[in-house]
């Protein structure tokens, strides 16, 4: 291509850059990324949609809060896929080969950081709601119902478009060869604690209540212990964000205080392995949802046009109690479900 005299300097910009910068980590991995993240796209993206039209008629259905919470966060999936998965690394990364206006490039983040930060606090929020539940079962009630949750999803994903407009100033760790500034190392602290260190803290003391006042209440009055469907779900959803997202928060504290991703190739390698094992996360809770949850496979099958099996009356019946007793009080003893 021949440039135009008026745009000469910009090779030569280039050329200072890579005189700078003249060895740059090479990514190890190669294309398995650009296939992998194709793969994540291509199956996790339907089988969101999925998720989104069962769990939108069984709320519909139900009118509980903790299938609105599971849709929003569903929705927040999808976002994440297209806005990280598609247009950060598939379209970015694969098809642009990252030449692309660094406004864009800024404007991208804002919204790649504000559907993962929606993601993980809707899913806090789930957390929070199946607390009361089981701990509040006489007040739950009152505290959470349908035209709430709904106020409250909204305010959440505000609040998280908010909190991603800093994040229009997010350097890139793959093109920038220097160390992080005091502004970087900023964002990249309020980062990992807004999306692993206080969610995870939350889920941890929450989840640790709710299995401590269960088992002081088995222990003292021998009730039978069962995990009801939303609280399997919700422990499911928590254990797999924690370990998921582990090797990435991890690795971004190291590119902050020990060597670059442009500098190191082990840290490039270990950057691409923990973006690949976070962004995992928004492709499995419909395979949770699906192996937990009689009622979710139930809807999943008549919007699939899916015959169900011919199952006992008796069966039948006894899978209606245990959705009804879902929110027993704790104090009802024989067959509690949590």
């Amino acid at each position: 291509m021949i440039l135009p005299q008026n745009t000469t300097e910009f090779p030569q910009v280039e050329a200072e850059q890579q005189e700078k910068n003249p060895d740059p980590s090479p990514c190890v991995l190669g294309i398995i990324p650009i296939i992998y993240y194709s793969v994540l796209l291509c199956l996790g993206l339907p089988v969101n949609l999925l998720s989104a039209v069962v769990l939108s008629r069984l709320a519909s259905k139900t009118k509980k809060s903790s299938y609105i919470y599971l849709l929003a966060l569903t929705t927040s999936d999808i976002l994440t896929q297209v806005f990280i998965v598609f247009v950060g690394f598939i379209l970015q990364t694969a098809i642009l080969h990252r030449k692309v206006p660094n406004a864009f490039i800024h404007l991208v983040s804002v919204l790649e950081f504000s559907s993962n930060h929606a993601s993980i606090w809707i899913t806090v929020l789930l957390t929070i709601d199946r607390y009361l539940a089981l701990c509040y079962p006489l007040q739950y009630r009152s505290l959470s119902y349908p035209e709430r949750t709904r106020r409250i999803i909204a305010i959440v994903f505000l609040s998280s478009f908010v909190t991603g407009i800093p994040f229009y100033w997010w350097s890139d760790v793959w093109r920038d060869p220097g160390s992080p500034g005091l502004m970087d190392r900023i964002l990249k602290w309020v980062h990992c604690f807004l999306i692993y260190f206080i969610p995870c803290t939350i889920f941890l003391l929450t989840n640790t209540v709710i299995i401590c006042k269960l088992r002081k209440k088995t222990e003292s009055k021998r009730y039978h212990l069962h995990l009801g469907k939303t609280t399997a779900i919700l422990m499911g959803i928590t254990t797999v964000f924690a370990v998921l997202w582990a090797p990435r928060t991890i690795v971004i504290i190291i590119h902050m205080y020990v060597s670059s991703v442009n500098k190191d190739w082990r840290v490039h390698l270990a950057m691409d392995i923990g973006n690949m094992l976070a962004l995992l996360n928004t492709a499995v809770n419909f395979f949770l949802y699906s192996f937990v949850s009689v009622r979710f496979r139930d809807t999943l099958k008549d919007v699939l046009w899916l015959p169900r099996p011919c199952c006992p009356k008796d069966k039948k019946k006894e899978q209606n109690e245990s959705y009804s007793n879902s929110l027993k009080p704790l104090e009802i003893p024989m067959g509690t479900v949590i």
